[in-house]
């Protein structure tokens, strides 16, 4: 009977733990990892395209917890097959306290970065399968650039890092910036940056020695301070710059949703064009609304074009809000939103900035549309319309058609 007995028992249990191993396996999926059993495939890395590099191909992962639970290696390779250039990183990290999720990290990169773009530290990561902004970006930086940060939980609902990276900085564009009487070309970086992020309608609960979030709750707010340091390490220039971002989002009984996002910035006058500000526009200067076909970002601005605006101080404000999806079918069930962007911003001293034209944000700048996700294999389609001071003299200018693409895990 005791045979019989584990028997019965083994065939309950091991079905239970193939599901949960298939659960977790999807989620890393989800995440763009692709797990071993001492390595995750980061799966960003595989595939991508821009109008610098062309094709970007490559590989890169982070070792993972049955490797080590306080140790952890890092990295990636990749070439462009336009600019035939390898960019590559390596990193490592070392656990200091557990239950606070200290890490202290160190880093050295060498690769692009999108001019006029801003990352916070604290994001945690977020994976699609093609980024379809990245499609059209053409105005890069190459940077190399040596970091070394700590990652702190405050509390479960305020986590913090804090980066000290020494970087090197080149322009793939003709640029020049006009600083202190100096006409620069290349710029040496020596920064010191500070990020926040605050959620305080989370919730948490300790399991195995380790913090679980439970609940995600909104809103959420993320601060960030960066500063540059002249004649530290070689840095030939110095600046601040200050930035702020929430989230909110409203979920209705009838699994309507509508998502609030604010971000803002500012800089010190001394920025590089490098350092400021751009809205995220994704639309290419292409003469027809069907030579414009492209696909649209998640929070992008779809009407307007790459390069237009750049900004030392901006705030950018999107609504979106989600209808109930359409349940014609199982399996067909697509989904209306509807969107509306709003950006406003200026710059001080455009002169400095040369070889480049770009206008300023002060005036506003207004798009609205809507989206009909989930058509066809993930796929749908985006109209936007781009109106006041920026409405454009032809009608076709302010218009923007695009496919979306949507999937889950």
């Amino acid at each position: 009977m005791l045979l019989h007995s584990q028997s019965f028992s083994n065939i309950n249990i091991e079905p239970k733990q193939d599901s949960i191993k298939k659960k977790a396996f999807v989620k890393q999926l989800g995440n763009g990892f692709l797990p071993t059993k001492f390595f995750n495939f980061d799966l960003r890395y595989l595939v991508k395209f821009n109008q610098y590099e062309g094709l970007r191909t490559g590989i890169g992962g982070i070792t993972n917890e049955a490797f080590s639970k306080t140790f952890r290696v890092n990295g990636y390779t990749v070439y462009g097959f336009k600019d035939h250039r390898f960019k590559y990183s390596i990193g490592a990290g070392f656990m200091l306290a557990e239950k606070t999720n200290t890490w202290l990290n160190a880093s050295y990169t060498n690769d692009l970065q999108e001019t006029g773009s801003t990352k916070f530290l604290t994001d945690t990561r977020f994976f699609q399968f093609f980024e379809p902004r990245l499609l059209n970006i053409d105005l890069f930086h190459k940077h190399v650039t040596k970091t070394l940060s700590i990652e702190h939980q405050i509390t479960p609902k305020l986590i913090s890092e804090t980066q000290f990276a020494v970087s090197n900085i080149n322009p793939t564009y003709n640029y020049q910036y006009v600083f202190n009487g100096h006409t620069l070309s290349e710029f040496h970086l020596s920064t010191a940056t500070l990020a926040l992020q605050w959620s305080p309608f989370n919730s948490f609960e300790y399991a195995e020695n380790k913090l679980v979030e439970t609940k995600e709750g909104y809103p959420k707010f993320t601060l960030q301070f960066t500063n540059s340091f002249k004649n530290v390490f070689n840095s030939n220039i110095n600046f601040s710059k200050l930035d702020f971002r929430t989230i909110h989002k409203i979920q209705y009984k009838n699994e309507t949703l509508s998502e609030i996002t604010l971000v803002s910035g500012i800089t010190s006058q001394n920025a590089p064009l490098t350092h400021l500000y751009h809205a995220y526009p994704n639309n290419i200067r292409k003469e027809t609304i069907m030579q414009r076909f492209s696909v649209a970002g998640l929070n992008s601005f779809e009407t307007m074009f790459f390069n237009e605006f750049f900004s030392d101080k901006f705030t950018t404000l999107q609504l979106k809000h989600f209808i109930a999806p359409f349940k014609i079918s199982k399996r067909f069930q697509p989904q209306l939103v509807l969107i509306t962007r709003y950006a406003i911003g200026d710059i001080e001293n455009p002169e400095r900035h040369q070889n480049i034209t770009f206008n300023s944000l002060n005036k506003g700048f207004t798009e609205s549309g809507f989206e009909l996700n989930k058509l066809l294999f993930g796929f749908g389609l985006s109209f936007t319309y781009r109106y006041g001071a920026y409405h454009l003299p032809e009608i076709a200018d302010n218009i923007a058609l695009k496919f979306t693409f949507n999937i889950t895990l």
